[in-house]
């Protein structure tokens, strides 16, 4: 499984600004490795952020995206103490999910 995302939600007046550093390796499918085999595609596909169980956030992903992908939004709502839930799906099928605590 991967490593966890690093999350961070502050609220700003009355939005809350996440940013989120995904650890992924993000391979196109177009590289090739050492003896000149073709890497295969293994990329995040769907991203997810949800806020109290409601979703704030929703985007598909390919393979243009780099390593290690960074991910910055706002949203209106959120306050103190609230959860912000972070989840990817990758083309495999592995999935990661991770939260912070609004700040």
């Amino acid at each position: 499984m991967a490593d966890p995302m690093k999350i961070r939600a502050n609220a700003v007046g009355d939005a809350t600004e996440v940013k989120v550093l995904m650890n992924h390796e993000m391979e196109t499918g177009q590289r090739k490795d050492a003896q000149g085999k073709t890497v295969p595609a293994w990329f995040i596909q769907n991203v997810t952020a949800a806020w109290n169980g409601k979703t704030v956030l929703s985007a598909q992903w390919g393979p243009a995206i780099s390593k290690n992908p960074f991910l910055s939004f706002k949203f209106k709502g959120g306050a103190k103490g609230d959860k912000v839930q972070v989840t990817w799906v990758d083309n495999k099928g592995e999935t990661r999910t991770d939260e912070a605590t609004i700040a």
